[in-house]
This record gives structure tokens, C-alpha cells and sequence, in this order.
């Protein structure tokens, strides 16, 4: 990746690219290989399935291996460095605190680019039809990011111990799981691991990285590393929290329903 630095000419970037491709071509062919193996075994034998979906799975299958290869190098030949460079920048001014609404923002953003995100919007909507849509989930999971990543930025400058914000914050998760939806601390913590994806760790982890190298009197391993883990947790923490709201409206709603039908069915007394 730091190889991108050296490019001097159009040909050196395409070979930096054609090495790239390479790698992932044979890292996701490895990953996504033993899936369809399974899959048409299991079709052999047990689903059968017609020639017209069998057709339309294989091609999936094979737009799902381009776009992968695609992301990854992408991500990891481009974000890395800017992520990097960008976070050394900002922490090398006089105006580092900058590094903490940056993260809020950066965090935000990230995680509505995050594919396995959008899967999992798609998969709640669907199956809560529509009573948890995607839209909240979206604006959870982003406020959730943003909020994590700019902890992690404080802790960059300031160098302020991560178990300040893990056990808390993990003592907060675990209570509202007496008090939420149990279906909402379920899919919190499937949240908790999609929002962690590799834009993450491609772009975030980086820029921290590359905040933490440029602060004098910061420890990488100690003050950077950890960010991840603090996405990760976020998502327990908000989703959680939508369902306490939901939870809290849907009673206030019944109480209403029930008031009304309280007085409307006292006019109807009067009336006769």
C-alpha cells in the first residue's frame, strides 16, 4: 500500500493496481469457494433447483466476487493512505482538537457506506414489516459510529485509559437488555459487528493511526488501537436505546387508545 507514495508515472500505478487485484482475487476466490461448494452440493442432492434460478445464483455469485475484489483493493489502496495522511495533517495544527468533530462526522459517514450494513437494514425491515425500518436503523447506527469514533479521537489527544469508556459502556448495554425489546438487543448486537466492517478498519483505524504518530506524547498501540472495539460497542448502546423509545411510545399510544374509547364511550352514556 505505501507503495502508492513512489508512483511516479501511469505505469507504476497500474502495476501497483495489478498487484493489488491479484491478492484479492485469490483472497476472496478462497473465502467465497467453499460457500458454493456447499451450495451446489446441497443443490445435487436436496434442493434441485431449476436451471433458471440455478443460472441466476451462479451469476450472483459472480457479481458478488468482482464487487469484493473491487471494494477491497479499493479500500485498501486508497483509504489507508488518506486515512493515514489525513489524520497525521489534522493532529500536526495547532487546532488538533479539530480531530474530535472530524471523527463524529467521519464516523457517521463510514458506517452509511458500510455494505454489510445495508444488508442488515434490508434483512430488519423485512422480516419486522417495516416497523423497524431502515431509516432508523440507519440514524442509529450512524449516531452510534460517529459517537465511538469521536471517543476514540479523545482518547488520541488526551490519552485517557479505553476501559474509562468500555465498562461503562458495556454496563449500559447489558442493563438495557432487562428494559428494551428482546428483538432490539438482538439485533443490536448483529449491529454491533456490521458496523465494525472494513471501511472501519481501512479508513478509521488509520486516520487514528496517523492522529496518534503526529501527537507528541501519544502511544499508537495504546491511545489508536481500540477503535474498532468502541464501534463495536456503540450499536448496543443505540439500538437499545431506539427500542426503549419505541417501547415507550407504543404504551403511551394504548393509554390514548384507551382514553379515548373512555370518552367516547362516556358521551354515548350522556346521550342516552
Amino acid at each position: 500500500i505505501n507503495s502508492l507514495h513512489n508512483i511516479d508515472n501511469i505505469k507504476q500505478f497500474f502495476n501497483v493496481v495489478n498487484i493489488n487485484i491479484v491478492k484479492y482475487l485469490k483472497e476472496v476466490l478462497i473465502a467465497l469457494s467453499p460457500i458454493l461448494l456447499i451450495y451446489l452440493i446441497m443443490n445435487i442432492f436436496i434442493f434441485k433447483q431449476k436451471k433458471r434460478n440455478l443460472i441466476s445464483i451462479l451469476f450472483g455469485f459472480v457479481i458478488t466476487y468482482i464487487g469484493l475484489v473491487l471494494f477491497l483493493a479499493g479500500a485498501n489502496m486508497g483509504f489507508l493512505t488518506f486515512g493515514s495522511n489525513f489524520g497525521s495533517q489534522i493532529a500536526q495544527t495547532t487546532y488538533n482538537w479539530l480531530l474530535i468533530p472530524m471523527g463524529l462526522l467521519f464516523g457517521m459517514v463510514i458506517v452509511i457506506a458500510e455494505p454489510a450494513v445495508h444488508v442488515l437494514n434490508n434483512q430488519v425491515d423485512s422480516i419486522t414489516d417495516g416497523r423497524i425500518t431502515r431509516k432508523t436503523m440507519m440514524v442509529a447506527l450512524a449516531v452510534g459510529n460517529g459517537i465511538a469514533v469521536s471517543l476514540a479521537m479523545v482518547r488520541v489527544i488526551t490519552g485517557f485509559s479505553i476501559w474509562w469508556i468500555i465498562i461503562p459502556g458495556y454496563l449500559l448495554a447489558l442493563s438495557l437488555t432487562l428494559i428494551a425489546p428482546k428483538i432490539f438487543t438482538a439485533i443490536a448486537f448483529d449491529s454491533g459487528g456490521v458496523a465494525s466492517g472494513p471501511l472501519t478498519v481501512a479508513f478509521l483505524l488509520p486516520f487514528a493511526i496517523g492522529a496518534a504518530q503526529s501527537i507528541e506524547g501519544a502511544n499508537i498501540f495504546q491511545d489508536a488501537f481500540g477503535l474498532v472495539t468502541l464501534v463495536s460497542m456503540m450499536p448496543l448502546i443505540t439500538i437499545q436505546l431506539v427500542g426503549l423509545i419505541y417501547k415507550i411510545k407504543v404504551k403511551a399510544a394504548i393509554l390514548n387508545d384507551q382514553k379515548e374509547e373512555i370518552i367516547y364511550f362516556g358521551k354515548g352514556a350522556n346521550n342516552e
